[in-house]
């Protein structure tokens, strides 16, 4: 379950480490149903890693979407189509969406208890298990259909990367396109998330340029979307998925946590 939620082997040892330090603190019967404790304990750690990576959370006061039902079957479905490359998606959800949807669509956890972990109404935690849905089933792009024009798109935005092409850039991109990283690319300043063409287009001009120049790249699929491994000497430094809508491309997703990006290249490279 840490696993699932956090997506690093590392840290989910870290927060089970940290729930058996506090179980090994109670005192005799303190505790009636030990697997919910556990649960609940690990469910807790968990969430407070993934907010104090403060990447993409939800700004207070924001407005949850309107409830979206899907029947049980398709929930099943849902989880089942993902397989390890799901952490691509979830690395794109709030700590609350993201620990809402692995704790009920994955390991079937009901909202009241769910609620509970998360200091919200059960209706809350349903709302952003839903939203968190929504965001998943988005990103189910068959590749099969339209993976070579996907991939021309794809193409297109590292050879005017690589070519210093601002304009060229801006063609290939959606006038609201969102590009997110969890990180620096060398030699560039840290940044979280750039919106709009102009902006896109100087993060890729000013960052990722350069780093292009050091490292081989791998074009994959990554949970249908068009995506590519960027590795040195073989050895997977980052990973990126893009959406693409209408030839354009809409959302940009870059992940370098050495952990993460293992696992992505693992499951979209079939290592």
């Amino acid at each position: 379950m840490a696993s699932r939620m956090l997506g690093s082997q590392a840290e989910a040892d870290d927060a089970v480490q940290e729930a058996w330090l506090r179980l090994s603190g109670s005192g005799p019967g303190e505790i009636g149903n030990l697997g919910g404790w556990l649960t609940t304990v690990v469910a807790r750690v968990c969430l407070s890693m993934l907010r104090s990576r403060n990447f993409r959370e939800e700004p207070l006061g924001t407005q949850l979407p309107a409830r979206e039902e899907l029947y049980p079957e398709e929930e099943v479905l849902l989880v089942d189509s993902v397989g390890l490359a799901l952490q691509v998606v979830l690395d794109t959800l709030s700590p609350d969406e993201r620990l809402a949807f692995v704790l009920h669509d994955i390991f079937d956890l009901p909202f009241d208890e769910i609620a509970v972990m998360m200091d919200r109404t059960p209706v809350a935690a349903r709302q952003l298990a839903s939203r968190a849905r929504r965001r998943v089933k988005g990103a189910e792009v068959p590749g099969g259909r339209d993976a070579a024009r996907q991939r021309e798109v794809v193409n297109a935005f590292f050879a005017a990367a690589r070519g210093g092409d601002f304009d060229a850039l801006v063609e290939v991109l959606d006038p609201g396109v969102v590009l997110r990283i969890d990180a620096d690319f060398p030699g560039s300043p840290a940044f979280k998330v750039a919106r709009g063409t102009d902006a896109v287009a100087s993060q890729a001009l000013n960052g990722l340029a350069p780093a292009l120049r050091s490292v081989e790249l791998y074009p994959v699929f990554v949970h249908g979307m068009a995506g590519m491994i960027a590795a040195r000497r073989g050895r997977p430094l980052t990973a990126m998925s893009f959406v693409i809508a209408h030839d354009k491309i809409t959302e940009i997703d870059a992940i370098t946590d050495p952990e993460r990006v293992q696992a992505i290249a693992a499951a979209a490279m079939g290592e």
